[in-house]
């Protein structure tokens, strides 16, 4: 008798499992194969109640029967999972099946490659990578050195780059080596480095506003919060103390993320004050070639850096792009590649990042800005999900 009690429970839980699996069908639209792009599927997407746990499913292709990457996020901090994240792989107009069901990965990566946090053991950086590129900005106590003309602190909203070349990640590494005195993360011995100058300009990705034919920025960061690290997606907000543009208050917030295989970090920002930001991607000393496709929606700059070329780059989603400035200057740092672009409803979306010659497959000006034109159409066409049927 207790054997078939027993029986009759497992039948159960296995049966209340199973009816909350779904199938989902992942469209691609475009003629090309995709990759490195994410998914972000809800309860609501997958027709599943309140009280239902996102960290409790996993993903399957159903095709090889084989367990994909995922990770779940918490958005709004609440403590509940908001977002589950997968990468497919989907050939080019083709569609591929997933079934997303209870469970968890029973090969899943134990590394954080898509990594982020504050840095006060660098004054107070706050840095993040994933498995192709590294990034970094700065906080108040760097800016209240410059201000008390203490030597070592940075005052810049700009966005600095960290020149990887290889997969794993390098900040805790490189910080560490810099920090106890057993190297620095200027010279490159194996892994890159970083020689990317910022100062006042925009870096790579920082923001502007324009008032009467001349440029205002804030200063450093005041606040950070991380909000994810892992496999696929690392995720934080940096806001800024109120700053003016002649006259204007304006108030201004970034919530950025970088995920796996991406070469560029997305940025949303939240800003008041103003009805268009400009993007910024910095000229340096003005050796380099700008490129740019105002109807594909981007802007580029491919240029020498010590004994190699890097190309950085700026897109933003369709019809948001209005106009480009390649504003030059002979002002110290102040010449930059503007993309001006709508703030609608007090927020503002772009995606900026870089191609290392050394760390990246681009090699030239001409691969960079197809990678540019290949990431806007995507972004224009993202991958379509829809639920195909329930267990």
């Amino acid at each position: 008798m207790k054997k078939h009690l027993l029986i009759i429970t497992i039948l159960t839980v296995n049966f209340s499992g199973f009816s909350q699996s779904k199938i989902i069908t992942v469209t691609n639209n475009l003629a090309v194969d995709r990759e490195f792009e994410t998914i972000e599927l809800t309860k609501k997407t997958l027709g599943l109640t309140a009280t239902a746990k996102l960290e409790d499913y996993t993903v399957k292709e159903i095709s090889t029967n084989s367990f994909l990457e995922t990770q779940t996020v918490d958005n709004d901090g609440d403590g509940s999972a908001d977002i589950l994240l997968f990468q497919p792989k989907i050939k080019a107009f083709s569609k591929q099946d997933f079934e997303v069901l209870p469970g968890t990965n029973p090969s899943s990566s134990k590394t954080v490659n898509c990594y982020s946090r504050f840095v006060p053991e660098r004054t107070d950086d706050y840095a993040w990578e994933n498995n192709k590129v590294a990034f970094r900005t700065y906080g108040p106590v760097a800016q209240k050195m410059v201000e008390d003309k203490i030597a070592g602190g940075t005052l810049t909203s700009g966005i600095d780059a960290w020149l990887k070349r290889v997969e794993y990640p390098i900040i805790n590494k490189w910080y560490e080596k810099a920090t106890n005195g057993t190297g620095t993360y200027h010279k490159d011995t194996g892994e890159g480095l970083d020689n990317f100058h910022v100062g006042d300009s925009r870096g790579i990705g920082g923001i502007a506003v324009k008032a009467d034919g001349k440029y205002y920025f804030s200063k450093n960061f005041v606040s950070w919060k991380t909000i994810t690290t892992g496999p696929i997606r690392t995720s934080f907000i940096l806001t800024y103390a109120d700053w003016d543009a002649k006259g204007n208050k304006i108030t201004e917030s970034k919530l950025i993320s970088l995920d796996y295989g991406s070469y560029l970090s997305r940025f949303e920002i939240h800003i008041t004050g103003t009805k268009s930001i400009a993007a910024g991607i910095t000229l340096h000393d003005k050796k380099g070639t700008t490129g740019t496709n105002l109807k594909q929606g981007w802007l580029s700059y491919w240029e020498p850096i010590d004994d190699s070329e890097i190309g950085l780059g700026l897109i933003a989603p369709k019809n948001t792009l209005k106009s480009i400035d390649n504003h030059v200057t002979d002002e110290k740092d102040l010449s930059n590649l503007y993309g001006n672009i709508d703030v609608k409803n007090n927020k503002a979306i772009y995606y900026a990042g870089f191609g290392w010659k050394k760390g990246s497959p681009f090699q030239n000006q001409q691969e960079w800005e197809k990678y540019l034109s290949s990431f806007a159409e995507k972004v224009n066409n993202p991958l379509m999900v829809k639920i195909k049927k329930q267990h």
